[in-house]
């Protein structure tokens, strides 16, 4: 692959990584719930997991998607139902997050990694994403060793992306701001969350 085509395909990913979608709610709500610490640690679980989607794509597993839509619908619809479950969380706990710094845990950092994983997990147009944007170059004689470059690259601009979402926050006058409408900025993601997990349903 020439370097041109290289950076056609990062390219590519990073107008993917910065589409608005669930994923910047959930880091956003990860960083002020918890701290832009926590939301550094969901970032690079949710690199984790859409580097995961990635390197599946390569090795065929989206393809055998597109031949078992029912499992893509599963899928979907667990996604649907995960978001649902992050927006009623949301709302329910609206406003409550720590307020001390003893109330941040490993156990916290575990739950923000566990959040931004599972959000890029349960995400089945990940797979078609990648699946449509590979297509036009991976090739059967495509070495592990690129097909490693590729996951990086995927990795490194959807991690960097999401770390400077929840980084650039800490400190400034927007995170202020939003701290002191958490209770707003917390139900006003509650209510997007629950609409995009139930548009997944009304489709």
């Amino acid at each position: 692959m020439d370097t041109a085509t290289f950076f056609s395909l990062a390219a590519i990913c990073v107008m993917g990584a910065i589409s608005p979608g669930p994923s910047l709610a959930v880091i956003l709500r990860v960083t002020l719930s918890q701290s832009s610490y926590h939301g550094a640690v969901a970032a690079l679980a949710h690199g984790f997991g859409i580097g995961l989607w990635a390197l599946f794509t390569m090795q065929g597993l989206a393809i055998l998607m597109i031949h078992y839509p029912s499992a893509f619908h599963v899928m979907a619809m667990l996604g649907g139902l995960y978001l649902a479950w992050l927006g009623i969380k949301a709302l329910r706990f609206a406003g409550q997050g720590s307020q001390e710094q003893h109330d941040v845990s490993s156990v916290s950092y575990w739950q923000s990694a566990r959040d931004g994983l599972a959000i890029a997990l349960m995400n089945p147009k990940a797979a078609l994403f990648f699946l449509a944007l590979f297509s036009q170059y991976i090739n059967s004689n495509m070495g592990a060793a690129l097909k490693m470059q590729l996951w990086g690259m995927v990795f490194a601009i959807d991690t960097v992306w999401y770390l400077l979402v929840a980084l650039l926050l800490a400190g400034g006058p927007l995170l202020r701001w939003l701290k002191r409408n958490r209770v707003w900025v917390d139900r006003m993601m509650g209510c997007l969350l629950i609409g995009l997990g139930l548009s997944v349903f009304l489709r």
